[in-house]
């Protein structure tokens, strides 16, 4: 029988991962079991799990250091393989709530695209997370966060589709993507393995983009799968537009650009790289110079 293990990084705000875990307590099943491994990246107080889930069910594990998306999701995918031997590992964000039948879903589509080695659900804002007002009471909670990635090369840019749209039926049928998102994505075993799990280099924002390309260059396809369903709050661990979230986004899109794009784009992100040390804001200016010396991984903003 198929197991998909989902993996969830946790770090200090246990409300949100709890109700996360909630959501998670009431998922279908059709032929396959599940299990849920929270890893507590270094959070200043232990995570414990809600006495109303089950720990044969919804599993803790401990980092005593704070390892970014990249290294905590790294360890939920080395037990997942190795302890609960699953055939799938889904990676969620803590700051999400899922419909009911999100895994039935997600594993048909893979059997429906054998090729494929990554899908993605369709993702919308928690209701009232939107990022713009003027959508209706009954638009809220189907405004799209992500129907799919694409990256517009020219400028080194990966951009979700269909975002700050209101979902009215078009995306209906599996299709492909660019990328897959790190706030949910299920992925083959196999593609696990021959990668070796998300880069540490990247730490926080961008490593999904790097993964799905190297996942396409082992032969694998990536879909999004829109009868699957994820709610997201946006930016609940680093906040919008924050230093934290400058400083990462700023320094892994030049290392993205050098490390994946062909000549002409390292000199698009050189050129990016260039700007931002002599016209960027404060942590801008620094995620550009880190990229260019090669200072990767963790470095703690503020």
């Amino acid at each position: 029988m198929q197991h998909i293990s989902l993996v969830i990084v946790h770090y200090n705000n246990s409300a949100v991962t709890s109700r996360c875990l909630r959501s998670l307590s009431k998922l279908a099943t059709k032929g396959f079991g599940y299990s849920v491994i929270i890893v507590d990246n270094g959070s200043k107080k232990p995570y414990t799990l809600p006495r109303t889930l089950s720990p044969s069910r919804f599993l803790v594990v401990r980092s005593e250091q704070n390892l970014g998306f990249t290294g905590g999701n790294n360890i939920g995918i080395k037990h997942a393989i190795e302890q609960k031997n699953s055939s799938h590992v889904a990676l969620l964000n803590n700051d999400t709530t899922v419909h009911r039948q999100l895994l039935v879903k997600l594993l048909t589509a893979f059997d429906e695209r054998p090729g494929a080695g990554i899908i993605c659900p369709l993702i919308y804002f928690t209701k009232g997370q939107e990022f713009h007002s003027g959508y209706t009471q009954a638009e809220r909670g189907k405004v799209i966060w992500y129907a799919g990635g694409s990256i517009d090369w020219p400028n080194v840019l990966a951009f979700h589709r269909g975002v700050d749209e209101v979902d009215r039926g078009q995306c209906v049928a599996l299709q492909p993507v660019d990328y897959a998102t790190g706030c949910c994505m299920a992925i083959k075993r196999e593609v696990l393995e021959k990668t070796g799990g998300l880069d540490p280099q990247y730490f926080l924002y961008l490593e999904d983009v790097a993964f799905s390309l190297l996942a396409k260059k082992y032969g694998y396809e990536l879909y999004l799968q829109p009868s699957a369903i994820v709610w997201h709050d946006n930016a609940g661990s680093s906040g919008i537009a924050s230093p934290t979230q400058r400083y990462y986004f700023t320094r892994n899109r030049i290392y993205f650009g050098l490390q994946h794009g062909k000549w002409r784009r390292k000199m698009t992100t050189l050129s990016f790289a260039i700007r931002q040390l002599y016209g960027g804001a404060q942590y801008e200016r620094l995620g550009a110079l880190h990229a260019l010396i090669g200072r990767m991984g963790k470095y703690t903003v503020v």
